[in-house]
């Protein structure tokens, strides 16, 4: 059965963001969209994500005052990443777009930078929610935000503990960063500290 939902949050490191997405969950795959508002940029996207929560395709636009740039971020069924990027105006950010395509080959994941959206996948298909999982490494599809970059990032995961699966441990395998998540029954982020936290809204009934 396909949920339909919408979760809004806040931003922690920024309190001007706001970034909200609505997805049609199925219990082992979503299309999400979503957009972020903040103070210098703005954004929107679209990620379907396959059976066993695995990315199939990400589309992201990022604008600006005097600039914009676009990123189709795609995966093969045979693990190879591809990417078509566009980009107008003058401002002083990466060009977008995958910088090595090699490094990411085989990662399951990409990771849409200062958004929660995307936790949910690995979470999901490690089944974190459901039983012990030690410290599990992941290589993602990391793309940056506003430049729309997009580099390996070498991740790690671990479950809760046995009486709260709700508080997922996350971070970098090189252990330059970490982070305790709180996410709800569906897997989708509550509270990640120093990124932003809920503030839903629910849809209203239907007439």
């Amino acid at each position: 059965m396909t949920t339909l939902r919408r979760v809004i949050w806040v931003g922690v490191d920024d309190t001007s963001r706001v970034d909200q997405a609505v997805f049609a969950m199925g219990s082992t795959s979503m299309h999400a969209i979503g957009s972020a508002q903040g103070r210098d940029f703005s954004s929107s996207w679209e990620l379907d994500v396959a059976d066993g929560w695995i990315t199939r395709a990400l589309h992201v636009t990022t604008r600006g005052f005097g600039w914009a740039r676009s990123l189709e971020l795609t995966r093969s069924d045979t693990g190879e990443w591809g990417s078509v990027a566009t980009a107008e105006g003058a401002v002083d950010l990466p060009a977008p777009g995958l910088a090595d395509p090699g490094s990411v080959h085989g990662a399951l994941d990409c990771d849409l930078g200062l958004c929660p959206v995307t936790n949910t996948m690995p979470i999901r298909r490690l089944s974190l929610l459901d039983q012990d999982v030690d410290e599990t490494h992941l290589v993602m599809a990391w793309v940056d935000v506003p430049s729309l970059r997009v580099t390996r990032s070498d991740q790690a995961y671990t479950s809760g503990p046995a009486g709260d699966r709700t508080r997922i441990h996350y971070g970098s395998v090189n252990g330059q960063f970490a982070a305790q998540l709180t996410v709800d029954l569906d897997g989708v982020v509550v509270d990640y500290p120093t990124l932003a936290r809920r503030s839903d809204i629910p849809f209203p009934p239907r007439p």
